[in-house]
């Protein structure tokens, strides 16, 4: 019985090594490596994809982070509001520049923040919000939007696991002030190693961030603010080049995918699977399954040779980094629940439909045997 992984970036490398083998051997040659032209083609194809007027691209998804809330000027004593269920790293972000992440609880069908719940944590010292797009779905953005006008406060999309997602029509990457993405391997759009970027329409905040992946340099040796150095280099421009001509497709299949989850899981009673949520194009960088025999499941699971991952097990707002922030167990119970509760499974452009099977016949045999 083979194994069946969690997600297949081995396949879908083997799958662009032609192209991609061919587009490394280009970049050798050339000499450049770092800013050269591969890394403004990407730039100008993502910034027209997805319908800003910038694109900057960074070393990796935290530092997009770090690097927007930096140039907004977001620094210590600020507050930032964001989602305890997601990746430590919009948290830490938010940390290393000085501010304070506060937690809001999530919406019990799209695992994301809940807009609802976001106002009652804002305070004089709130200057931003974070709305996660988790899994692959982008969150309430009009709500969030409509709040952070009210309050004149910043939005800023963690769009990490969520490149080609949409939201009435528009592109995650598009819905805020400016938008964070990971390039990291296992991303619906990655390469081989760390990248990341910024989007925005905001072209003074985009000359900031490009002056802050720089050293704060725009004529080299010169130096207008102390920056970082983070970059994209040409190599990781030129695999993304070629992986941004298959995305859609991709992101194609795992939505089918998706669906055939749904198709033959919705009436299994010890599994959820949350619906949709409208006006939205869900692109699954995880797929994940709700059930109060999580653990049990997993391990049914394993002893086919089926691999299942948790997340999140520890909500942000629990860490024992943030302690001093005084939450409790029991503050936000549906972040909370989650991590208790959800699971994901196999899912990819590189699933067979046989791997998939497998999974569903395991999934629905699990019943038999409790």
């Amino acid at each position: 019985m083979e194994f069946i992984p969690l997600v297949n970036v081995k396949q879908q490398f083997q799958d662009t090594k032609h192209s991609i083998l061919s587009s490394i051997e280009k970049v050798i040659e050339s000499g450049q490596y770092i800013l050269g032209q591969n890394v403004l083609e990407l730039e100008r194809k993502l910034a027209e994809k997805l319908g800003v007027s910038d694109v900057i691209t960074v070393g990796n998804g935290t530092d997009a982070l770090v690097l927007t809330l930096k140039a907004y000027g977001i620094t210590y004593g600020d507050e930032v509001i964001t989602t305890p269920y997601t990746f430590f790293a919009t948290a830490e972000a938010i940390s290393r520049v000085g501010a304070i992440p506060v937690f809001v609880d999530i919406d019990s069908q799209t695992y994301n923040i809940d807009p609802k719940k976001i106002e009652e944590k804002i305070s004089p010292a709130t200057k931003a919000i974070i709305p996660v797009h988790l899994f692959g779905q982008a969150a309430d953005m009009d709500d969030i939007n409509t709040i952070a006008n009210k309050y004149k406060l910043i939005v800023i999309e963690d769009a990490c696991q969520a490149f080609g997602a949409t939201y009435k029509g528009k592109y995650a990457g598009n819905l805020g002030n400016a938008a964070c993405f990971s390039f990291f391997p296992t991303k619906n759009l990655g390469t081989i190693g760390d990248g990341g970027m910024i989007t925005t329409s905001d072209q003074e905040l985009a000359k900031k961030v490009r002056l802050l992946r720089q050293h704060g340099s725009q004529v080299k040796y010169h130096h207008q603010i102390i920056g970082y150095n983070s970059r994209l280099d040409e190599l990781h421009a030129s695999i993304l080049l070629e992986m941004l001509e298959k995305i859609d497709v991709w992101n194609e299949k795992r939505r089918e995918m998706a669906n055939y989850y749904r198709e033959k899981l919705q009436h299994v009673p010890y599994i959820k699977i949350s619906p949709e949520g409208k006006d939205r194009t869900h692109v699954y960088h995880l797929f994940c399954i709700e059930s109060p025999e999580r653990d049990a499941l997993m391990k049914w699971l394993s002893q086919f040779q089926i691999q299942s991952a948790i997340y999140y097990p520890c909500p942000l707002h629990l860490q024992e980094v943030y302690s001093k922030l005084n939450y409790r167990p029991g503050d936000l119970p549906v972040a909370e629940k989650m991590a208790s509760n959800l699971f994901a499974v196999p899912i990819g452009p590189f699933l067979k439909k046989d791997e998939q099977e497998r999974v569903i016949a395991a999934l629905l045999a699990f019943g038999g045997a409790t």
